[in-house]
């Protein structure tokens, strides 16, 4: 059976119509409950963290309230505790170069002899020689001479501690999140469209690059996968089963589009077979949905109620390269449907879960994100969670803008929030309630006008022992420790 490290055991929401504390809805209820406050009632069993010392009664779920850092850096529930693995401009590769900034996504492997290997994408869309932390280029493993992004490879033992860090991609454009493969590499997705000649790139961006977590010789001489169509892309998920990959696009004007690639027949993905792949190898196609009635969805954004479900079709892309036209542009509306800002996707439960972000014009009823689950078998698209509008972004006790999506080992799902005010990382169990996992506590602002960077790239270590988790600027890589356990049926 193929690999499928870091699927939950168990469904997660499987239950449409239960209203939890935080983010999940039913109907058109509008209503915010303080996550923290809710998250530290209900449960009569006694707690201990992981040095057996009792913690007092246990939370209904989650993990109780956060406790502020002394440091002032990762607010955290009490028993959990965090090292910092990487941090822009502090600590520093094998070549010599301070670590890169502006992390994102990331994928955690197994490392030989124990440990994690990470794959850490850097969001720089700028020039190498005006960006104060690019992306060091490395002879052998640049793709754009004139591009500042691109992946680092951090190697840490079991305890999160980091061992070694170096360049696993270099010269590419705004690296966004991107996903594991089966195989055990990472797609590194650029959310960009710029060609050669614009903004100074001297090469066409808005590709995917795979990137070998092992083997450094082969990231050298990178090589985007064309076939897998050239948008602002922003995540992938593949299929282990059937080698489809999906792929969000975060875009507007018009919003963007989630895309299946079906690869060619006969073709098996392994270690660097993407690379081989021809420029319109595969099938790459726009979802379009209708309701149970029949009718059109034309975006995603428009549904309301927790449940919802869509029947899909796969509409091929006209032209994947999309030189002339973007491919979100090549649809009329009625030939597919769109989303607002679509974000992260995870494989996990035998389909793919997406994130779409806050829509306003789009929806009937505002919201602040969504997320979807999609099942290949039945080929359906099931909304199984929905942020309400958050009512006070600057004061702590609701969350908004999800982003980055993990399937946690323990149960549910991990989202990292990329909205207004403070952010965090979110957790969702099994039962649709929501629960804060982190707290992003460093002000980048002032005390009048605080700013809070959003959290990137959440993805657990393959024995469920560590979260990695990063906050994007100036760039930090957090491995968070404490007393797991699983949430499925709370």
């Amino acid at each position: 059976m193929p690999q499928t490290s870091g699927v939950s055991r168990r469904g997660f929401l499987g239950r449409s119509a239960v209203v939890g504390a935080g983010i999940a809805f039913v109907g058109s209820t509008e209503m915010l409950l303080a996550p923290g406050a809710s998250a530290a009632q209900g449960g009569n069993d006694q707690g201990e963290d992981r040095n057996g010392n009792g913690r007092g009664p246990r939370p209904e779920f989650g993990y109780g309230p956060l406790v502020a850092d002394p440091a002032g850096r990762l607010a955290l529930p009490a028993g959990f505790s965090y090292q910092i693995v990487t941090q822009a401009g502090v600590t520093k590769l094998e070549s010599g170069h301070p670590t890169p900034s502006n992390h994102d996504g990331t994928g955690a492997f197994n490392r030989h002899g124990g440990g994690t290997v990470l794959v850490n994408n850097h969001e720089l869309g700028g020039l190498v020689d005006k960006t104060p932390l690019p992306v060091p280029h490395i002879d052998g493993y640049v793709y754009d001479p004139a591009i500042a992004g691109g992946c680092t490879v951090v190697e840490a033992d079991k305890h999160g501690r980091r061992i070694r860090e170096y360049v696993g991609v270099a010269g590419t454009s705004t690296n966004c999140a991107g996903g594991k493969t089966p195989w055990d590499t990472w797609l590194t997705c650029e959310e960009t469209e710029t060609l050669a000649g614009q903004n100074g790139a001297t090469k066409d961006h808005g590709y995917v690059f795979e990137v070998d977590p092992y083997d450094t010789r082969a990231n050298r001489d990178p090589k985007p996968v064309k076939a897998l169509g050239r948008f602002a892309h922003e995540a992938a998920a593949v299929d282990p089963w059937r080698g489809h990959i999906y792929l969000t696009e975060d875009a507007g004007n018009p919003n963007g589009l989630l895309y299946r690639w079906e690869p060619p027949r006969g073709f098996r993905g392994g270690r660097g077979r993407l690379k081989g792949l021809a420029d319109t190898a595969g099938t790459l196609a726009a979802m379009k949905a209708v309701d149970a009635s029949g009718k059109h969805v034309d975006d995603l954004s428009r549904a309301t109620e927790i449940g919802t479900t869509y029947a899909v079709s796969w509409i091929p892309v006209p032209d994947r390269d999309a030189r002339t036209v973007s491919i979100r542009k090549q649809f009329a509306n009625t030939d597919i449907t769109r989303g607002r800002k679509i974000e992260g996707t995870w494989w996990g439960d035998g389909g793919a879960y997406v994130v779409t972000s806050f829509a306003r014009a789009e929806s009937p009823v505002q919201h602040d994100g969504q997320v979807w689950f999609y099942d290949p078998a039945r080929r359906t698209l099931a909304l199984k969670l929905r942020f309400g509008v958050n009512p006070n972004p600057a004061v702590d006790g609701a969350f908004d803008g999800p982003d980055n999506i993990t399937v946690s080992p323990h149960g549910g799902v991990v989202l990292a929030e990329d909205g207004d005010g403070i952010q965090h990382l979110v957790g969702a169990t099994s039962k649709n309630r929501a629960y804060p996992l982190a707290r992003n506590d460093v002000n980048e602002g002032t005390a009048d006008k605080p700013e809070y960077s959003e959290f990137t790239g959440p993805t657990f270590s393959q024995d469920g022992r560590i979260l990695f988790a990063n906050v994007q600027t100036p760039g930090t890589m957090f491995a968070i420790t404490g007393p797991w356990r699983h949430h499925a049926d709370l």
